[in-house]
């Protein structure tokens, strides 16, 4: 059990602090509702950009790196399809330094039209390497449109097109600031050797004093029932074919989550796993198969990815794979591989909150998603899961006309 206490500032700043006596370092993780999922159509990649934007600095902080590493600590980030995170791992004598940097960057961050250029160039050179130069690399950005037509996660995080990046104003990037980088839009989160009554006072101190802000608030598209399924070709200059087959299934706090996550494992995770075995090892029709889900705040998706063996027709391979799907028929078919699985999500699980870093991610995540009790009935609800319940939750996905499928050809 992760043990935490909880606070929230008259300006909507919510605080978790998990003291973990184990560690002489303290995890300081500030975690803002904002991801690829709040853009504008026509200038997605912009929560990307702005991650990239609050590391130029600060009113009181004009080298931000440079302060975290003087007090011998490390800083990062991510952002997806539904937050944006930045995290400061430090010594817990020194955590005050993450109050500063972090409370001054929500309050007065550099940002310049020199700033978003050098920035802009940074994300379109990363957009450029990493989804348009690589094999494989702009897959998402033909199966995401292809699967969504009403919610926003058809684009990935990185943006739907190079062209979004190249004509953000600056003024647009002040507009998104205002719009979610304030208290009421923000979770922190403090675990280490740290006592919580001092850290609500420091975020008083350091935080406290920043206006609120009304928070942004978003009803995303919904995105209608499939009732069809959907196919899409494409070339590219990639060593061999390969498959994407995507199914819309429930959201993260979903009561399905559990399983069709569980289920995932059972089709892909270990050599022992059904697709590997069966369509990797004997029938030796793919040269890697995985399977996997997003997870994400809305209804996201179900994965199954695979690159073929030289010679083999996708559209074998794509049967194939149905075919191991449809053994999911009987609750005796999952029986034998669930508590496997089961078992090995636990030990991942526990692995994970050995590190108090983990854990600060985590308790942030639990409190955006509205549920703090996650981060402690997680364990639970996954030994909850019976074989009958893989079973409902694969016909309910697994469904003809709710698949996505794109061909992926190398060209010839």
């Amino acid at each position: 059990m992760i043990k935490y206490e909880t606070h929230t500032l008259k300006n909507g700043l919510t605080i978790i602090v998990h003291e973990d006596n184990s560690t002489p370092l303290a995890n300081f993780s500030l975690l803002y509702g904002v991801g690829s999922r709040d853009e504008n159509t026509e200038r997605t990649g912009m929560a990307h950009l702005f991650e990239h934007l609050m590391f130029g600095g600060s009113k009181n902080v004009p080298a931000f790196d440079v302060a975290i590493q003087m007090a011998g600590g490390e800083s990062n980030a991510f952002t997806s399809n539904d937050i944006t995170n930045f995290y400061i791992t430090l010594p817990v004598s020194h955590i005050e330094t993450a109050f500063w940097v972090e409370s001054d960057r929500m309050a007065n961050p550099l940002l310049s039209p020199e700033k978003l250029e050098v920035q802009r160039k940074v994300v379109i050179e990363e957009f450029k390497q990493r989804y348009l130069n690589q094999p494989y690399g702009d897959a998402n950005l033909h199966l995401l449109p292809l699967t969504y037509r009403a919610h926003p996660y058809r684009w990935p995080t990185i943006g739907a097109d190079i062209s979004h990046i190249e004509n953000v104003t600056f003024d647009e990037t002040q507009e998104f600031f205002a719009q979610f980088y304030n208290p009421a839009n923000a979770h922190l989160c403090i675990a280490g050797s740290v006592k919580a009554e001092k850290m609500f006072s420091l975020a008083e101190k350091w935080f406290g004093d920043i206006p609120a802000r009304q928070r942004k608030r978003t009803n995303y598209p919904v995105e209608p029932q499939q009732k069809q399924a959907r196919f899409l070709t494409i070339e590219g200059n990639v060593p061999s074919d390969a498959l994407y087959i995507a199914y819309h299934m429930g959201s993260r706090l979903a009561p399905e989550y559990y399983a069709a996550d569980l289920l995932s494992d059972i089709l892909s995770s270990g050599n022992s796993s059904r697709l590997y075995r069966r369509l990797t090892l004997e029938n030796q029709l793919f040269t890697d198969i995985q399977a996997a889900i997003t997870g994400s705040a809305d209804p996201g998706l179900f994965l199954i990815t695979g690159k073929l063996n030289p010679g083999v027709d996708i559209y074998d391979a794509e049967n194939a794979v149905y075919k191991e799907l449809e053994q999911f028929v009987n609750p005796e078919a999952a029986e034998s591989e669930l508590k496997k699985v089961q078992n090995k999500a636990v030990a991942n699980m526990v692995y994970a909150q050995m590190s108090a870093l983990n854990k600060a991610l985590s308790l942030c995540h639990a409190s955006f998603l509205g549920d703090l009790t996650l981060v402690d009935l997680e364990e639970d609800l996954y030994l909850q899961v019976t074989a009958k319940d893989i079973v409902k939750v694969a016909k309910e996905i697994f469904r003809p006309e709710n698949r996505n499928v794109l061909y992926y050809l190398a060209k010839k």
